[in-house]
């Protein structure tokens, strides 16, 4: 199928594109094939995008999809007694069919806010996995593994079953990475086994990382190390590609520490304000040179995944926690969200920019709105003034899942019909 999308506003996010223009964009099956001023070419579709910018589509490079079931529903508390006493009991009631329905929710709401790939780390990966087949979605998939319990063995086999099934899956949308959950439910034996079998099979690996003080804490007073030097230690960064989320918690000897690693941080900015763990040091990371996407954590504790909230959230607190409006500007912002994020799913090779080759993973944000006039700069507007309830249509993979802010490849009347009755039994009595 080819599309011809025409007269819009792109902006390709290379680096070196840093002025918008107004052009074509053409789509011949699942690439981008050219873009230029005055295209001429039959297409299957022609889409007029004057008054409408494209960008490529928007990375969620840390995510917990069922969660999407739990939001709203243990907001204003501490981080453990939010995690204790509500997420977990309720997450313990989750059926694999309810783990697919939260999945198919926030996977409908990142497709209407622009979101077209995104990592995932939960359980019942089988049933999340097809969700994003049935969605078109792009995803990189984990199974997260926590080992303070007797079934670490089991939960180490639905990964590698995740990982034989699923790499490569929904017509090459869907990868996959192996997930030990954090450093201080993973004690060093198991992690080291994790480690070993990334490394065996060259697969990445997804890990949260220095998310509360607590952790901080709790892996000092049990081996006299930071959480980075704990994973250092272990051998986490010698030869593998690592997605860390949160690092939150980082002194500058950690920060030295991750210098030069495969991979980068996932940097969920209002995830970590909701809760009140405090604000990663995203700018001595980046002065550093290493890779610092976005992500919006699950919707239990972020409320929402529009990595919209995301940017602006990201550039807003490095501008206030050093007094200086000139930290993380609307570009590099953007580009946190787009390209620096694949990156960290290791997709960047296929998507995260706007080139000739890559997969057409576009979104169009419709410009006609109060809040986004006039244009005196449109990577400042998309970055600071525009939400995800802007996006007018998203195609991934050369397929339109949503056009005219209408979803195509989700039922949204049977999705809230199924997660209204479920989540209320998940939460009833808790």
């Amino acid at each position: 199928m080819k599309i011809l999308i025409k007269n819009v506003w792109i902006l390709t996010m290379k680096e070196q594109d840093q002025i918008p223009f107004v052009g074509d964009i053409l789509i011949d099956g699942d690439q981008i094939k050219e873009i230029a001023e005055g295209i001429i070419s039959p297409a299957d579709e022609i889409i007029e995008g004057k008054g409408m910018a494209a960008m490529p589509g928007l990375i969620n490079a840390h995510q917990h999809t069922p969660m999407s079931l739990l939001r709203g529903f243990s907001d204003d508390l501490k981080l453990m007694n939010w995690l204790e006493t509500k997420m977990l009991p309720a997450e313990e009631r989750m059926t694999p069919e309810d783990i697919y329905w939260g999945a198919k929710l926030s996977m409908a709401e990142m497709i209407r806010s622009g979101t077209t790939a995104f990592a995932d780390m939960y359980i019942h990966m089988n049933e999340i996995a097809n969700a994003v087949q049935e969605t078109g979605l792009r995803a990189s998939l984990t199974r997260g593994l926590v080992f303070m319990e007797a079934d670490g063995g089991r939960r180490i086999s639905e990964a590698l079953d995740l990982i034989d099934r699923w790499s490569g899956g929904a017509e090459s949308r869907i990868t996959t990475m192996l997930g030990p959950h954090s450093p201080y439910l993973c004690p060093p034996e198991p992690l080291r086994e994790v480690i070993e079998l990334a490394e065996k099979r060259a697969i990445s690996v997804h890990m949260h990382l220095a998310e509360t003080v607590e952790e901080v804490v709790q892996i000092r007073n049990n081996y006299n190390m930071t959480p980075t030097e704990y994973l250092v230690h272990n051998g986490m960064f010698e030869r593998n590609h690592v997605l860390l989320a949160h690092a939150v918690h980082l002194n500058r000897r950690d920060v030295m520490l991750l210098q030069g690693m495969r991979g980068g941080v996932s940097h969920n900015p209002v995830s970590n304000l909701k809760l009140g763990c405090g604000i990663a040091p995203v700018t001595e990371m980046l002065e550093l040179g290493i890779t610092v996407g976005l992500g919006t954590d699950g919707a239990g504790s972020a409320a929402t995944v529009d990595m919209y909230e995301e940017i602006k959230a990201a550039a807003w607190l490095q501008k206030v926690d050093y007094g200086d409006p000139a930290r993380l500007p609307a570009h590099q912002a953007l580009r946190m969200a787009t390209v620096e994020s694949a990156k960290l799913l290791n997709i960047s090779h296929e998507t995260g920019t706007l080139e000739v080759g890559k997969k057409a993973d576009v979104i169009l944000i419709d410009l006609n709105k109060p809040h986004l006039q006039p244009i005196h700069n449109l990577i400042s507007l998309l970055a600071f003034s525009a939400n995800g309830g802007d996006v007018d249509t998203t195609i991934v993979n050369g397929k339109i899942l949503m056009r005219n802010r209408q979803l195509l490849t989700i039922d949204e009347e049977e999705l809230f019909r199924e997660v209204t009755e479920r989540s209320k039994r998940i939460v009833h009595g808790i």
